[in-house]
């Protein structure tokens, strides 16, 4: 039977971050990323000088391809593995433990942090993880087999979680560019099947739109093509509102899961819930636009479901609309947002966005969308649903196996 030891993560090694970068140190255009606490595990959006990232990497700590980076304030506790690429991190607030792996493994120790409920110490304006709080932490440790074998679970359910991601942005790309393709460019197939604008397709302006559109079409509104629905919250003091089979909407869902497709919501509600408040069930199909804190959220409600009264949710008078209007709502989200109004916080009325121009090409040429489209839509869809699988498998697992509860043999 395997032997577990306890370690204070302070007896692995020591604990190291970068050297301070001074503001004007940086820029926003070019060189070597600079990783703050608000860009760690994304993408850097501010960059040092590769002369500068070479004077302080000889004179000063940092991390060894494949150690793991903590963050150690704001959000506590993200990890990230270092992949040894050139770059920089917030001294402070993105930490390392110097570790030599004669104990412990770095990607063992990835999954141990994942694994770790973070005691932080109080006395600080913003939420942080002091060096001391990382050293007296504890973790509980195979032999280093056993740990590879661990790592190796957990690692390969993370890699076809990423290849599945990969995958659906891809996926996206397509659509996104076909959509841009037929109907902002205006080259979506002629009755010879050559791109219409490119090959001389008749042009008129549109005097709502301010430019030129195909010849036949028309500029509609909102309101024409999708009912506009509010939604509402069941009284939190009545305990029989929740814990039903409703799925319930709020922009705290769509902000956690950013995901173009929804089908579940961390709260779903009882039918005593949704008889006693305006909320709305609305099919598979609706478009959910939160509008208020914040406005912009936008998903397709994959499942019949209902939403609190942060959202102005479009429900298409023909399901045929439902990718198009994806799309345009996604195209001009930046005008939708500029629709908010409020003295105490900015919302979205249901009369300023029925009226918001949209542009309606021919129904023939929405359908052939929604065919070629549509292929891509039931893709996503399935790899969507396995990414959510597979991190509930790797969720349910890594307590049991970093615990010594499950064993995996050889």
């Amino acid at each position: 039977m395997t032997e577990w030891k306890k370690y204070k993560l302070g007896d692995i090694g020591q604990i190291r971050m970068c050297k301070r970068i001074l503001k004007e140190e940086t820029n926003p255009i070019v060189g070597i990323p600079f990783y703050k606490i608000s860009t760690f595990g994304q993408m850097a959006d501010v960059y040092i000088s590769p002369d500068t990232y070479l004077r302080y990497k000889k004179l000063y700590a940092f991390p060894k391809k494949g150690e793991v980076l903590i963050s150690a304030a704001g959000t506590i506790g993200r990890t990230v593995i270092y992949n040894g690429e050139d770059a920089y991190f917030q001294d402070s607030n993105i930490v390392w433990i110097e570790n030599d792996e004669t104990k412990v493994l770095n990607e063992y120790l990835y999954y141990c942090y994942q694994n770790i409920q973070w005691k932080i110490s109080n006395g600080s304006t913003i939420l942080r993880l002091y060096n001391d709080d990382i050293r007296n932490t504890q973790i509980s440790v195979p032999d280093l087999p056993t740990q590879k074998r661990i790592a190796s679970v957990l690692s390969n359910i993370d890699r076809k979680i990423a290849l599945n991601r990969a995958m659906n942005e891809e996926l996206e790309q397509t659509a996104r560019d076909l959509y841009n393709y037929w109907f902002l460019q205006f080259d979506f197939p002629d009755a010879n099947g050559n791109p219409y604008r490119s090959s001389g397709g008749k042009m008129v302006y549109n005097d709502i739109l301010k430019r030129e559109i195909p010849q036949g079409w028309e500029v509609g509104k909102v309101g024409d093509v999708a009912v506009i629905t509010n939604g509402a919250t069941p009284s939190t003091r009545e305990e029989e509102n929740y814990g039903g089979d409703i799925v319930w909407i709020t922009p705290d869902d769509l902000s956690k899961q950013k995901r173009k497709f929804t089908y579940f919501s961390s709260r779903c509600i009882t039918e005593q819930g949704y008889k006693s408040c305006s909320t709305h069930l609305m099919p598979a199909g609706t478009i959910l636009l939160s509008s208020r804190a914040p406005i912009g959220l936008l998903s397709i409600a994959m499942v019949d479901l209902c939403t609190n009264q942060g959202f102005k949710s479009l429900v298409p008078i023909d399901m045929r609309y439902t990718k198009y209007l994806y799309y345009s709502v996604q195209t001009h989200m930046e005008q939708i947002k500029k629709l908010g109004t409020g003295s105490t916080f900015s919302e979205i009325s249901k009369k300023d966005l029925e009226p918001f121009p949209i542009l309606m090409a021919s129904d023939s040429l929405i359908e052939v969308f929604n065919q070629k489209v549509g292929k891509i839509f039931d893709e996503q869809f399935v790899l969507v649903k396995e990414i959510d699988h597979l991190t509930s498998l790797r969720d349910e697992l890594l307590p049991l196996l970093m615990n010594g509860q499950v064993t995996i043999t050889e």
